[in-house]
């Protein structure tokens, strides 16, 4: 059996299966046994066939599929006659398990079904604890039950010895039916569907598989102890379900859902590694009140699922944390039935015509897809049609009656005329032109001498054999559970081979010249008229992808909630739907684990009011306000591995909350402008509720979009002209546009972006205390603050560890001593003071027991703003961080790439008479 292939069922229960590699499919060899639907693994298929009893197919391989039976055979020490079978009444059996608890003679053990064969007959295990013992294979202990030697003491008063047989499975590449319980109660009602998944549970076993099953009463069955080496399971369990079940879907992790009669979903919860048949149930209501769930699909991270008036529907927000995921989206098309294999890839057969279809443009980001694309692969001896006469059976295929409606009032010709066309059991069939009528054996064509072709009948061929009764061959399941299609893998079920197989020959039909040409104007007519009405009602035909969801996916760590308060690994996802009228919708899922127990939160991004880096040192995090947590003043807090990881973040959550509000473009005049204290720039658009007197917009609900660029003080007027200073005291005009910074290249104007620069200085303090013998000392008390700290002493910060603001800062200058500071200083730099914290003056008293001196050192940053610099005042003050002001930073500085046009003083100046 191929390693990837997806099966299917025709309406005739008929099994087939296409190759990823392929373009046919191939009947199941075992094509006695009809089936109703199937499900696939990877390396066997388990199916329910017309007699309502499941079925197994195991694909053979090089490696038989061999289990050990194992009987344990005890003996007791007798004074009489030494070790022998008479054993006390409070003993083990003489031949048991190996728990001694089950009675187990050589004699007894017999086959669990009738696709197991012996290898060979039962033998005495020598081997004990991978040493060999002595002949026979006897092992001592004092009593039942204990420790075990191989080595015969003085107080071994008990012995036993392992026989072992191995039994092997012969049914492979063939139906093997699974064996009735023997208790006729335990399974009072035949199986209607069954599901095979659980192979990629958590730390499961290699091989393990979970399968289940409903009845024809609702209930849901599992079955037991199924593996590679023991395909058929041991027994059935009932699970208890609070309704009755019609469908089920097991998942290849951890996903399984039920279809109930009355149309609502139920998700089993708790399934695990220790416990795969799960703990609970939940319920999911269907998409609409007028029309239930008729049949659910699960994949990896993905549910879909059919209505009752046929709609597909895609769930959202569906993984192992949140097995019921958050709501339905409508796709296109109308289904029998969809199914969901491996990769999330998708199937479905069509409601209408029958037809097998694949879901085009499936990704991990795309899990929806974009298309529906039809299968049209061919069937291992389906007749071939070619020439005149393919070109007829399309054409009435195509048009249906109104190519045949003339064809009923026709009359017998004037001669008869036969072909013979060897048939799939090469067993040849007539088809005869005469009078038009259809039978069950055959069909019967007239072909008139006139030229009109409104007396040209087509009809099908029908044939004895189902395989070729229609164009197409008509689906009634499938599965892809086995079936491996990568996003890169190219197909070959779409298109049909052109040349013809040795068994069938080409049919041509006699058509003469005028009635070709007759035939040719007539179709084109009927297309014209058939184009004309499609594009008349074309608006009421829906879309074929109605809403796409786009779903990015990381590993980040979170601070969690609870205390105490740590870092914890998550993954995330940020899940986007895009709906008809093109409004964004997104959602920031966390996942995470606390007590081996999956968890998760939730944030609606049109909730978020701002999103701000947070500068670590240990840490490159970023922080999600909402209006309910600004007043808890606890925000999501996500920190990254690197700093170009949480800036990717950083920027693609900006852009998706900005979707999600429908902000676009450039601020408007009457927009509030705010720096943080690191200077990044932020904006908030005002809305008509803001300073409403009947209902104030509270400030915590406000949403803050960052702007590119990098400022210390910035002011704005009603008209729309905003100034702002920077560290370096050089002043900037806004320009009119919008984007730069982490946004370059993603969101911003393709003008009035240009480079800005920054020149600012970071400090840390070097403190001391007195001491009688040595003077002042970097030696502190115990109580007191770091040697070498920030102003505030609670944080350490030496000349090494101290770091440049962000990733677009770079150094400039060493560290140097900074005299400026208020208060004043010594010649040295110092301040003194009593103690830690206190007033600091520059001169030294009787009293002062500690000094500090501020260390400082240039840093000059680079990024692109919507601003433009004004030319220095002569009057400016001098800055702390050197001589920079108003200039472009030092060569040393990490250079922008320029993405356009620089500023100028041109482009300044055309700014200045529009200030006010």
């Amino acid at each position: 059996m191929p390693s990837s292939v997806l099966w299917a069922v025709d309406l005739f229960g008929r099994v087939f299966t296409l190759s990823t590699a392929g373009q046919h499919w191939e009947p199941c060899r075992d094509a006695q046994l009809e089936f109703k639907r199937v499900s696939a693994a990877r390396d066997c298929c388990w199916g329910i066939a017309c007699d309502h009893q499941v079925y197994v197919l195991v694909g053979a391989s090089d490696v038989p599929i061999r289990c050990q039976e194992e009987a344990y055979e005890n003996q007791r020490w007798n004074p009489v006659g030494g070790f022998c079978e008479v054993l006390l009444p409070s003993d083990r059996w003489p031949c048991s398990d190996v728990s001694g608890l089950q009675h187990r003679p050589l004699d007894g053990v017999a086959l669990p079904s009738p696709h197991w064969e012996w290898e060979s007959d039962w033998y005495v295990d020598e081997n004990f604890g991978g040493e060999p013992t002595e002949k026979g294979g006897w092992t001592y202990a004092i009593d039942f039950p204990a420790t075990y030697t191989r080595d015969k003491k003085w107080n071994s008063c008990v012995r036993r010895r392992r026989w072992i047989r191995y039994r092997r499975y012969k049914s492979q590449d063939t139906w093997a039916k699974i064996p009735s319980e023997d208790d006729p109660q335990q399974l009072p009602d035949p199986f209607s569907d069954l599901s095979v998944g659980g192979w990629e549970v958590t730390d499961e076993p290699v091989g393990r598989l979970s399968v289940w099953a409903v009845t024809l009463q609702g209930k849901v069955w599992y079955r037991e102890n199924v593996s590679h080496h023991n395909p058929e399971g041991s027994s059935w369990s009932l699970v208890d379900t609070p309704g009755e079940a019609v469908q089920i879907s097991c998942g290849p992790h951890d996903l399984l859902w039920v279809t109930l009669w009355e149309g609502q979903a139920l998700v089993r919860e708790g399934i695990n590694r220790n416990n795969p048949k799960g703990s609970s149930w939940s319920t999911v209501e269907p998409p609409t009140s007028e029309n239930g769930i008729l049949h659910v699909s699960t994949g990896v991270c993905v549910v879909w699922a059919v209505t009752k008036d046929r709609k597909v529907w895609f769930r959202r927000g569906v993984n192992s944390h949140n097995p019921c995921g958050t709501s339905w989206i409508e796709m296109f098309g109308e289904m029998m039935m969809v199914n969901v294999g491996l990769n999330d890839q998708v199937w479905g057969i069509g409601c209408v015509d029958r037809a097998l279809y694949f879901r085009q443009g499936v990704t991990q980001s795309e899990l929806s897809g974009k298309t529906w694309k039809a299968i049209v692969a061919g069937r291992e001896g389906d007749r071939s049609l070619s020439g005149s006469s393919i070109s007829l059976l399309s054409a009435g295929c195509f048009f249906g009656n109104e190519v045949r409606g003339g064809a009923e009032s026709c009359g017998p010709g004037d001669t008869d005329a036969s072909w013979e066309v060897p048939g799939p059991a090469s067993s040849p069939a007539r088809l005869r032109g005469k009078e038009s009528k259809k039978g069950p054996s055959h069909a019967t064509a007239t072909f008139p001498e006139a030229t009109d072709l409104s007396s040209l009948t087509l009809l099908q061929l029908g044939l004895e054999e189902p395989e070729s009764t229609d164009c197409h061959a008509l689906w009634a399941w499938v599965s892809g559970g086995g079936c491996a299609v990568e996003a890169h893998t190219t197909l070959k079920w779409f298109t049909t081979q052109s040349g013809l197989s040795p068994s069938t020959q080409t049919l041509l039909l006699p058509i003469t010249p005028a009635q070709t040409a007759a035939w040719r104007r007539q179709i084109f007519q009927q297309l014209t008229e058939r184009t004309k009405r499609e594009l008349e009602n074309f608006q009421h035909y829906e879309q074929a992808v109605e809403q796409s969801v786009w779903v990015k996916t990381g590993a980040l760590q979170w601070w969690c909630d609870w205390k105490p308060h740590k870092w914890v690994d998550v993954h995330v996802a940020l899940e986007q739907l895009t709906g008809n009228d093109a409004a964004q919708d997104s959602i920031l899922f966390i996942y995470y684990v606390v007590h081996e127990e999956k968890k998760y939160i939730h944030v609606f991004l049109n909730e978020v009011t701002a999103l701000v880096p947070v500068f670590n040192e240990a840490k490159h995090s970023f922080a999600l306000y909402t209006p309910e947590r600004t007043r808890q003043r606890w925000p999501v807090r996500l920190a990254a591995t690197t700093e170009q990881d949480m800036s990717d973040w950083l920027t693609l959550l900006n852009l998706s909350c900005c979707e999600s509000r429908r902000l676009h473009g450039r601020p408007s005049p009457q927009a509030i402008w705010s720096v943080t204290c690191k200077g990044d720039i932020f904006v908030s658009e005002p809305g008509p509720d803001l300073e409403a007197p009947e209902r104030r917009l509270p400030c915590d609900q406000m949403f803050w979009r960052q702007i590119g660029g990098h400022l210390r003080v910035v002011e704005a007027s009603s008209r729309g002209v905003v100034w702002g200073i920077g560290y370096d005291h050089t002043a900037w005009v806004y320009t009119g546009g919008y984007g730069g910074g982490c946004f370059q290249g993603l969101a911003n104007s393709t003008s009035n972006v240009f480079t800005q620069w920054d020149v600012k200085c970071v400090h840390i303090y070097e403190n001391q205390r007195w001491n009688p013998v040595t003077g002042y000392t970097s030696r502190g008390l115990p109580t007191d603050r770091y040697m070498w700290s920030d102003a505030t002493g609670l944080q350490e910060c030496t000349k090494a560890s101290t770091k440049p603001p962000s990733l677009q800062w770079t150094w400039v200058s060493d560290w140097f001593v900074d005299f400026s500071v208020p208060g004043g200083t010594d010649p040295e730099g110092w301040q003194y003071a009593s103690d830690f914290p206190a007033s600091y003056h520059k001169y030294k008293t009787m009293k002062d027991f500690v000094r500090r001196r501020c260390w400082a050192r240039a840093s000059a940053g680079c990024t692109w703003a919507p601003t433009s610099p004004l030319p220095p005042s002569p009057s400016a003050p001098a800055t702390r961080c050197g001589p920079w002001r108003g200039t472009a930073p030092p060569s040393t500085a990490a250079p922008c790439p320029p993405p356009g046009p620089t500023a100028t003083a041109g482009t300044t100046s055309r700014l200045l008479p529009n200030r006010g």
